[in-house]
């Protein structure tokens, strides 16, 4: 005999609009509390595919399941059940082939499941040539299109599904393939003024910099707006003389060169850091049989100098009092003060 909480779930079920919407509501709400998780993870083979089920129909019931199955998807046992279901593709095929009304719970149901490793998988369609990289295309199609006041910005949470697809290699070198062009196209959107957004790119870049080491080359070749993602962040808030900014692209000279909003949020500028510390470790590759390790380690760095990057990061470090900010800052210079390339000396000693 079915118990009140199976019976509960029978009614997703239900013909019944009203029935329907009133037993989805409950079903939301107690996802809200630990002790309705854990009830409902008992009957997972039950509700997880019944909330799915709901998220195709109008908003006023699709809205309560997918809130629902973000919820259940901060589970890991529960979100792993969730991509062996096949939620992921489904998933994306509901978000590009239905005005659901409900496109920024789609995508952050979407950054919960990638969160695990086979969730990626399934987002990147590693099991199937034809398809690879096809549903991140879309993803990042979409996170670049300009937000309105209409519709708010569905896609922001775009840029946290980046951040954990970037963390496996698959997902690294697919953003870094320069005939796809996808980190360039992610890269522009640090002028947002999201923050989320904001974070979204940077930690998407400083994950793609651990393959730095073999895609040193792609990664210059979007430089243009590689550097600037890079250092203005951790540039500080003075505006630069002209002596300064006459040795930098137009890009950066110019934004440094007059008053700014500068990126209060600490994690952004350490993970740009650490980017910009995972670069000045590398060399070109075609470089590598000529070279003594030494002369290996150059070549990012050269590429940081040729910016005047330490001269950024000198008058930067000087502006930060956040600790583990200062600590990235010296990392960095740590690396600057070995080359010591052209001549010159970096100042990011420690405060």
């Amino acid at each position: 005999m079915a118990n009140e909480l199976e019976e509960l779930l029978g009614f997703l079920s239900s013909p019944s609009p009203p029935v329907k919407k009133a037993a989805v509501d409950i079903v939301r709400d107690l996802t809200g509390a630990e002790d309705g998780l854990q009830s409902l993870a008992k009957y997972s083979d039950i509700a997880l595919p019944s909330l799915f089920r709901l998220l195709a129909e109008k908003k006023e019931v699709s809205e309560p399941a997918a809130e629902a199955l973000i919820n259940l998807s901060q589970n890991s046992e529960l979100a792993a059940k969730m991509v062996s279901m096949g939620m992921i593709n489904t998933t994306m095929d509901i978000l590009y082939k239905q005005e659901a009304g409900i496109t920024r719970l789609l995508v952050m149901f979407l950054v919960n499941l990638t969160q695990l490793d086979a969730g990626i998988d399934s987002l990147l369609q590693t099991g199937d040539e034809k398809m690879f990289g096809l549903y991140v295309m879309k993803l990042v199609r979409s996170f670049c299109t300009s937000p309105n006041e209409k519709n708010g910005d569905p896609f922001e949470h775009v840029g946290s599904i980046l951040v954990n697809i970037s963390k496996k290699e698959a997902g690294r070198k697919l953003l870094l393939d320069p005939q796809r062009g996808l980190l360039k196209q992610v890269i522009r959107q640090f002028d947002s003024t999201s923050s989320l957004r904001k974070k979204g790119v940077s930690g998407t870049i400083r994950n793609c910099c651990f393959e730095a080491e073999n895609q040193l080359q792609n990664l210059l070749l979007i430089s243009e707006f590689l550097w600037p993602a890079l250092l203005l962040p951790v540039a500080g808030n003075k505006i630069y003389s002209e002596q300064d900014t006459s040795k930098m692209p137009l890009e950066l000279g110019s934004t440094l060169s007059i008053e700014r909003e500068p990126v209060k949020d600490p994690e952004i500028r350490v993970q740009t850091l650490e980017a910009i510390y995972l670069i000045s470790l590398q060399v070109k590759n075609s470089d590598r049989e000529h070279f003594s390790l030494s002369q290996y380690q150059e070549a990012g760095r050269r590429a940081l100098w040729s910016v005047n990057g330490p001269r950024i990061l000198q008058v930067g470090y000087e502006d930060e009092e956040d600790p583990k900010v200062m600590e990235a800052y010296e990392r960095v210079g740590s690396l600057l003060i070995e080359s010591n390339a052209g001549g010159e000396e970096s100042s990011l000693a420690s405060k």
